[in-house]
């Protein structure tokens, strides 16, 4: 079948309508996507271009979620932090409570001021002060005797005089005795070793409680005791003349007055801090500075305290600084549990756990961040006692010591808070900048791809309205050849 000759008319009008019907379709598939390049075909150098800096925000939005993850664990230690803050805040408040509270108990007691001696005593033990007894006499001895035995001055002895010249022979022996340590000293050669050599052996034992000594006015030869409370026994095969055993001076004990007690228990460096004493109308009032009970003993001849047959009394411990060494523990344990409890999505910087966040697709800029040398945040390494008991409180130089421990640790967890908000800081300043690096590529991809809606909907009604006007010039196109098959008719 051969071709069908169309006019020229009309062939034009065809090429036009089919020109048109392409270009309507290119401009409405850019209004459907949106893209004026939607293929390496349509543009291959803004094509690619798009492509990588696509490509790119893509990477950088997969690291929006680690940031996300980071500021929230972040968010998480620092909640912890401050909730540890809290409670330091609250245990620096007990311990502050326990330093300002003066509660402790007092005793009175009526001593005895009769039938006392030097065993007389009152003791104090237990409570702040141990097992080992603190012992306070009730008397005062008032004898001022003593003992003194002198030999006969009528030879006008000197530390010279041979013990020959005093009444000593060779192989004689003087023996002097304090009734608890004795020396003997014997004569070798009476007419060389003179009186001197016997004050030197005498005065030369350190345990004897006599001093030898010769007058050098008087030539008087004199044994002195060291103790009023002891004799002088003197002994031997010879002697010199005059000297004689003295028997030890009989010894008087008076009570101590009650306010000489007070200042000598009040100034007794063992007491002091523990115990404090002072005159409560005549009886003895003891205050125990301790959450212990204190053993109170009086040893005396008549074995009796308070006017009473006993010999023995306790004051109880204070109960209110007892009470606040429990709440101090309490408050311990919840500090370790905040540190245990503030962890997000499997990690908590409080325990020493390492956050990595990657901040560029290439992996070459990040952040590691951890607690100072990766140590837990807990009481331990804040250096918070672990346990206080109730005596540790007996002391206020020990609860100073403890508030001291908690200021170095409060120090710490704001140390290791501003650390971690230096950390947040950054990774929300690196979220944020990450945000506009992605809308920057995003929107450069598109200045390179995007199709422009409102001259691409001009066009398509522009193509549209050529469209008609093409059919339009068909159809007349055609009407030429129709009237030849009028006259064909």
């Amino acid at each position: 079948m051969s071709d069908i000759s169309l006019s020229k008319a009309v062939r034009a009008n065809l090429n036009s309508l089919s020109s048109t019907a392409n270009m309507m379709a290119e401009t409405q598939n850019r209004l459907s996507t949106g893209n004026k390049v939607n293929s390496a075909l349509d543009n291959p150098s803004n094509w690619f271009t798009a492509k990588g800096l696509n490509n790119r925000a893509g990477d950088l939005n997969a690291l929006l979620d680690g940031m996300a993850n980071g500021i929230q664990t972040l968010k998480a230690a620092d909640n912890g932090l401050s909730a540890m803050t809290k409670t330091l805040e609250s245990m620096q408040s007990t311990l502050r409570q326990a330093r300002q509270d003066k509660s402790f108990q007092t005793a009175s007691y009526t001593l005895p001021t009769t039938g006392l001696d030097n065993t007389s005593v009152l003791s104090f033990d237990a409570g702040a002060i141990g097992d080992t007894a603190v012992e306070i006499n009730l008397t005062s001895q008032t004898n001022t005797a003593t003992p003194v035995a002198t030999a006969s001055t009528a030879t006008g002895l000197t530390g010279a005089t041979t013990l020959a010249a005093a009444g000593l022979g060779d192989g004689d022996t003087i023996t002097v005795s304090d009734g608890t340590e004795t020396h003997t000293y014997t004569v070798g050669t009476a007419a060389t070793e003179d009186l001197d050599d016997l004050i030197a052996g005498i005065n030369g034992e350190t345990d004897l409680d006599v001093t030898a000594s010769i007058d050098a006015d008087t030539g008087a030869f004199t044994l002195t005791a060291d103790n009023g409370d002891v004799g002088i026994t003197v002994g031997g095969t010879g002697a010199i003349a005059g000297l004689a055993t003295q028997a030890a001076p009989t010894a008087i004990y008076a009570a101590k007055t009650l306010d000489a007690l007070v200042a000598e228990i009040n100034g007794n460096t063992d007491l002091k801090g523990n115990v404090r004493a002072s005159n409560d109308n005549g009886k003895l009032r003891i205050e125990n500075q301790s959450t212990q009970v204190l053993n109170v003993d009086g040893v005396t001849s008549s074995g009796a305290i308070d006017g009473s047959t006993a010999d023995s009394a306790t004051i109880a411990g204070n109960t209110v600084r007892a009470g606040l060494a429990d709440q101090f523990n309490e408050l311990r344990d919840q500090l370790d549990k905040l540190a245990d409890d503030a962890s997000f999505n499997g990690i908590n910087l409080l325990r020493g756990d390492n956050l990595a966040i990657t901040f560029n697709e290439t992996g070459t800029s990040s952040i590691d961040i951890q607690t100072k040398n990766g140590e837990t945040v807990n009481s331990a390494n804040l250096g918070v006692a672990t346990t206080i008991e109730a005596a540790d409180l007996d002391s206020d130089t020990n609860i100073d010591a403890e508030l001291g421990k908690l200021k170095t640790a409060l120090n710490d967890v704001r140390s290791q808070a501003s650390t971690f908000g230096s950390n947040l800081s950054i990774v929300q300043g690196r979220q944020d900048f990450t945000k506009s690096m992605i809308s920057t590529l995003q929107d450069g991809a598109g200045n390179l791809t995007l199709a422009d809606m409102n001259s691409e909907a001009a066009n398509l009604l522009a193509l549209q309205t050529r469209q008609s006007l093409a059919s339009n010039s068909l159809s007349l196109a055609s009407q030429q050849d129709q009237s030849v098959l009028q006259l064909i008719r």
